[in-house]
């Protein structure tokens, strides 16, 4: 079973670190399911015993490299006590034009093909650790950025959890599923840079606190 590592945020990781894990992500996408940790220390110029040392094993590795590709979806910090529209609107954009990129990557394409063709095969859990430090993950990151928002008279709504699962739907659409099956989408940083303002948008539309000093 895949155990959490000790290395859970991009904080605590080390320049050589993140490399080794850019290297298994690398190695995700020419080999699949085949990576080894040999295969890892060979691409990445470092030794088995420095990946045991720092993983554990090949599915702390695994682990690892699902927390370090997560961590590059960036939640921008906010004021609870200053914030407004924009600086909430900002946030919202960033986190959809970060997750948009992250899932649209070859590295996150390949991963994700890996942890569905694992899930209910019982030879390890990848697809749990994909949903607990991934989308799990983002919304716990997420949320108090929208409870904030409610709690500053710009949000209004009942559950953060429900909140959450819109947004996240109305980033996503069909997007991740299609990449996963092979359609070859055109994801230009302009493209995903407008999908995140649409969906930014929607979402204010639908949650947007309507009456108040701070109503939208």
């Amino acid at each position: 079973m895949l155990q959490p590592t000790d290395i859970d945020t991009s904080e605590a990781l080390t320049e050589r670190q993140q490399a080794v894990l850019d290297a298994a992500l690398r190695l995700l996408v020419e080999e699949g399911d085949n990576l080894t940790m040999t295969a890892v220390a060979r691409r990445a110029s470092c030794s088995k015993e420095t990946l045991y040392k720092w993983f554990g094993d090949r599915d702390g590795l695994l682990t690892a490299t699902v927390q370090w590709q997560a961590s590059k979806v960036r939640v921008a910090a906010v004021d609870r006590d200053r914030l407004d529209l924009l600086s909430l609107t900002a946030s919202l954009e960033r986190f959809a034009s970060d997750w948009l990129k992250v899932i649209s990557s070859d590295t996150s394409i390949a991963l994700n093909r890996v942890a569905v063709g694992h899930a209910g095969s019982g030879k390890d859990d990848l697809g749990a650790v994909v949903l607990q430090n991934g989308r799990f993950a983002l919304a716990r990151r997420l949320k108090p950025v929208l409870e904030a928002g409610r709690q500053a008279g710009l949000l209004d709504f009942e559950d953060a959890e429900t909140a959450f699962r819109t947004f996240f739907g109305l980033v996503g659409r069909d997007v991740q599923i299609r990449l996963l099956l092979g359609d070859r989408l055109e994801l230009t940083e302009a493209t995903i840079g407008g999908d995140a303002v649409r969906a930014t948008r929607q979402f204010l539309a639908l949650f947007g606190a309507k009456t108040g000093p701070q109503g939208l």
